[in-house]
């Protein structure tokens, strides 16, 4: 058990890897029953919330998706009391519609990924987990009121959107690709499972926020590593920005007065 406690847990995506915003902040280590986690997590506050900040690929960026301890990041989140996750990403685009440098707000995911740990059912306990809706609604509607009203962002946010999950971590080939594409999905990346569907488990709230870096190879140009984190760049400051914006519009009860269904995930998962 921790003394410490937060609300809001952010992990940081590709590109956002420490909490600035976050004042009073301290580096804390928690032990979890899944191993460690993905580097320390920051916690302080910020317009009167308790943050938590974990970059989920480590500060330097060393942890690559399929070896991301996801079950350890989000135990860690749980004992330290969260119930609202925000989560950047970074993706590719499937869809001529979806530009690099847009946002993009998931509402569906098709899991493509082979060896991840997504779960914490145990010997014995056997946990069939609803993911019907995989995001929270609440959180969803938060982010896009202030990615619509606050025109000083400058952003442009898709919404009921489909995200593939690929293994990773390299990118795909031209056959996945369009493979891809052809499911009728938006966006494809390389973290957002099983992450979601363990906080669903843990019953915390969630939402996904997708930095559209690249068109996918099916656009017929090769994906590099350097133009992903070119288009990132310009736009990691604009993601810091949504993410102030989204925590100052939190109600004060926000976290704790909730009413979708997230927390009661487990009421009929459990045999």
């Amino acid at each position: 058990m921790t003394d410490d406690t937060a609300e809001i847990g952010i992990f940081g995506g590709t590109g956002i890897y420490d909490s600035e915003l976050l004042q009073d902040s301290k580096e804390i280590i928690i032990e979890t029953p899944y191993g460690k986690t993905s580097d320390t997590i920051t916690i302080g506050e910020f317009d009167g919330k308790r943050i938590a900040f974990m970059p989920r690929h480590g500060k330097k960026h060393s942890i690559p998706p399929h070896m991301i301890n996801y079950c350890a990041n989000i135990w860690a989140f749980k004992e330290l009391g969260i119930t609202r996750i925000i989560a950047p990403s970074a993706v590719g685009s499937l869809q001529e519609k979806i530009k690099p440098g847009n946002f993009v707000l998931p509402t569906q995911f098709i899991d493509f990924t082979k060896s991840r740990k997504n779960s914490f059912s145990k010997d014995g306990k056997v946990i069939h987990i609803s993911v019907a809706d995989p995001f929270c609604p609440e959180l969803q509607k938060i982010i896009l009121d202030v990615a619509y009203r606050e025109y000083d962002l400058n952003i442009t946010m898709h919404k009921n959107c489909t995200y593939v999950c690929i293994e990773g971590p390299r990118f795909s080939t031209k056959a996945e690709s369009k493979f891809y594409k052809s499911t009728g999905a938006d966006i494809i990346g390389m973290t957002l499972v099983p992450e979601c569907q363990l906080a669903r488990e843990a019953q915390i709230c969630y939402a996904s926020i997708s930095t559209v870096t690249d068109y996918d190879v099916w656009a017929e140009k090769p994906v590099t590593a350097k133009e992903v984190m070119s288009t990132l760049s310009k736009n990691v400051e604009i993601t810091k920005k949504l993410l102030v914006e989204l925590i100052k519009k939190m109600p004060k009860n926000f976290t704790s007065n909730r009413t979708c269904s997230c927390e009661k995930a487990l009421t009929e998962a459990e045999f």
